[in-house]
């Protein structure tokens, strides 16, 4: 079967890999789609995200969709042939976080595509891939397998919103037009936000943010916009950016919250400090999801503006192409990759 292998910063290959085994508890997946992330990318360029560097060969891809081969002794879940998302995440279960119900920052967690430990759990960029039966989650009626690929991307925009508390009736500032920061655009009016600002460079991605519902559009480079917001009532920094934390610093009200979600480059990062003192902003993090993967199925099967989003639809085999589009955000929002 093909599948992704990153071996290095720009050395992506498309290989022939051995068709994997469901072991025990585990369900075997024929994938359909696989959405090419930010930290795919970031996989690509640099050879590591943020401080998770590359040691070994591995297989990309975490936003995986498809459909259910067989299983592996032991294990159950939805019949073969139906069209299932893979959940990404499987946490310890046994750890202070995983008993507190926060799944999503587990100390001990393995994450598809990830180095974040060693040796790295590899990827769902396969034709085929084995993972715990428990991670299948069967599409809600109405949900198509394209649409579907979204599911990760938008649990990490739906946890984000969540992080800022509750938005009903506020307006939010989103830093960062990519596919995440859209994502976070559309979850925030889902859950209520009365107007949504979104702030970039370019204005192809704000654009995309138009159609994921963002109410005003913000050319970042430009202090004279009229669109600028005097005092939103919460910031999600999707950008992954210092300007952009110091954008949302700067106009979020006074005991606002700003919620830190783009991955900022390794090392430290300068920001405005004395803001969070002398107005008493609250600055969270927000890594990843937990449950919010299945609700995030279910927005994408009761709203349809999410199809959008997605720029391209490009061959396995053309797999080099597809990440080099996928860069590039004038030309792009959400590429996938088809198995």
């Amino acid at each position: 079967m093909l599948g992704c292998v990153i071996h290095d910063a720009g050395d992506l290959r498309v290989a022939e890999l051995p068709v994997p085994v469901p072991g025990p508890r585990e369900a075997l997946v024929a994938v359909r789609y696989g959405g090419i992330c930010g930290s795919d990318l970031h996989y690509w360029r640099h050879g590591g995200v943020g401080d998770f560097r590359l040691r070994e060969p591995m297989v990309l891809g975490h936003e995986v969709v498809g459909t259910v081969v067989s299983y592996g002794a032991g294990a159950t879940g939805p019949a073969p042939g139906t069209a299932v998302a893979v959940h990404p995440a499987t946490p310890c279960g046994r750890c202070p976080e995983c008993a507190d119900g926060r799944t999503g920052v587990c100390r001990d967690t393995r994450y598809l595509g990830s180095a974040a430990r060693f040796p790295h759990v590899q990827g769902g960029f396969a034709a085929r891939v084995a993972v715990p039966a428990e991670q299948l989650r069967e599409l809600p009626d109405g949900l198509g397998l394209r649409r579907a690929a979204l599911a990760e991307p938008l649990a990490v925009a739906v946890h984000a919103v969540r992080r800022a508390g509750d938005v009903t009736g506020r307006h939010v500032l989103v830093t960062g037009a990519g596919p995440i920061g859209c994502l976070v655009v559309a979850a925030a009016k889902a859950a209520g936000a009365a107007r949504v600002t979104v702030t970039d460079l370019l204005p192809e991605a704000l654009r995309y943010a138009a159609v994921a519902g963002a109410d005003t559009l913000v050319r970042a480079d430009d202090p004279d916009d009229a669109g600028w917001p005097d005092e939103a009532d919460a910031a999600v920094e999707a950008s992954g950016g210092a300007a952009g934390l110091d954008t949302c610093l700067r106009h979020v009200r006074r005991g606002g919250v700003v919620v830190q979600l783009g991955m900022l480059p390794p090392g430290r990062s300068p920001f405005a400090g004395n803001l969070l003192v002398s107005r008493e902003i609250e600055l969270r993090g927000s890594f990843r999801f937990g449950a919010e993967f299945d609700d995030a199925l279910h927005l994408l099967a009761a709203r349809g503006e999410f199809d959008g989003l997605i720029s391209r639809v490009v061959p396995v085999r053309e797999a080099a192409a597809a990440f080099e589009l996928a860069a590039d955000r004038n030309r792009s929002c959400k590429v996938l990759l088809e198995f």
